[in-house]
Order: structure tokens, then C-alpha cells, then sequence
């Protein structure tokens, strides 16, 4: 089982290249064979399409997004501080190369393909579990927030612009030190608007 495994890996990992140098269109399966060091029938064994090579990357990103997103309220804690685990909750992930190498080639495919950024935009379920936060903060009165939804948006917003986007056109991920004065700065930026007044 552990190299099954291994190989299906290889595999994936020798996709992801091959789908970000040549596109989805450009892609061979061939090549995705000879960069894993696997035979052509071992790749057909793990995925008997390119479109279904290419749907196990976007789960294993999915997976990847989803399992960083675990975070909920917690009455009475300090909310500056939930806010801050909040922000790096997205934060490892955009610091992370292996996540940002996979985002890079999804979105380049994602753009040329409306229903496949649905796809993966059902897949994903950071936006609700920030929107759940939100919602819970609010009814604590911890936030003074009255959509939620926009909260959430907008808070991943001042992530993203700063790191996420400015990566995905570059290819260079920020720094760890960059990331913490995106985290403090969104963090200040978004209480001095939705922490309630005295």
C-alpha cells in the first residue's frame, strides 16, 4: 500500500508540473509518465484520464484548503487574538510552496475554464468556515458585523491581495516574516472597523 502510494504521488507531483509548463490542453500523459519514472500503463492504473489526474489535484487542493480551515469562535478568548489565528489559518498555506505551486497551475486552467472554477469553488469550504466564524463572533457580540458573508470576504481580501495574487502572477511565495506584518496589519485594519466601540 505505501507504494502504491508512492507512486500515485509521483504521479500527482509530475502532473502538477507538466499542467503548469504546457496547460491542460498541452498536457501528455506520456510525459506525466516519464517525469514520475513510472510506465504509461501505472499512470492509466492510478487515473484512467488526464481529466481525472487533473480532478485529483484539484481535491488534493481542496484537501489542503479545507483541512488548514478548521477554526471556529471561542467565546470569552481574546478576539484579537482569534483574529490573528484566523489570518494565519490562511497564512500557512499562502507561505507554504507546495500549496502555492498547485494554486498557481489550478488557477491557470481555472481561468480558462469558468465550469471548472465552479468545480473547485464548490470544492472549497474556507469561505463558510471563515463565514461561520464571523457569524459566531457576532452573535457574541465580540464583532459588530451585519453580513457576515462580506466580513468574511473582505478579511480574506486583504490577505490575498497582498499575497496569494501578487504570487500567483510572480511565482515568488512571501516570506514568513512578510506573511506576519500581513497578519498584524489585516488584523489591526479589520478590528479598528468591526470590534465594537466602547
Amino acid at each position: 500500500m505505501a507504494l502504491l502510494a508512492e507512486k500515485r504521488g509521483k504521479i500527482i507531483d509530475a502532473a502538477v508540473a507538466e499542467f503548469r509548463e504546457r496547460g491542460f490542453a498541452g498536457a501528455s500523459m506520456d510525459r506525466v509518465a516519464t517525469r514520475a519514472e513510472v510506465s504509461k500503463r501505472t499512470v492509466y492504473n492510478h487515473f484512467e484520464s488526464k481529466e481525472a489526474l487533473f480532478r485529483a489535484i484539484l481535491d488534493l487542493m481542496a484537501e489542503s484548503c479545507n483541512a488548514a480551515f478548521a477554526v471556529t469562535y471561542v467565546s470569552g478568548a481574546p478576539i484579537e487574538d482569534q483574529i490573528r489565528g484566523l489570518g494565519w489559518a490562511e497564512g500557512k498555506l499562502l507561505t507554504s510552496p507546495d500549496f502555492m505551486k498547485l494554486a498557481r497551475m489550478v488557477m491557470g486552467e481555472t481561468m480558462r475554464d469558468p465550469e471548472l472554477a465552479a468545480e473547485m469553488n464548490c470544492k472549497l469550504e474556507r469561505i463558510a468556515a471563515f463565514q461561520e466564524f464571523m457569524e459566531a463572533a457576532a452573535a457574541d457580540s465580540a464583532l459588530a458585523i451585519d453580513d457576515p458573508a462580506r466580513a468574511a470576504d473582505q478579511f480574506l481580501g486583504l490577505i490575498k491581495s497582498q499575497a496569494f495574487w501578487p504570487a500567483i502572477h510572480s511565482g515568488e511565495i512571501v516570506s514568513e516574516a512578510e506573511m506576519e506584518r500581513i497578519v498584524e496589519t489585516t488584523t489591526e485594519l479589520f478590528l479598528s472597523f468591526y470590534k465594537p466601540r466602547p
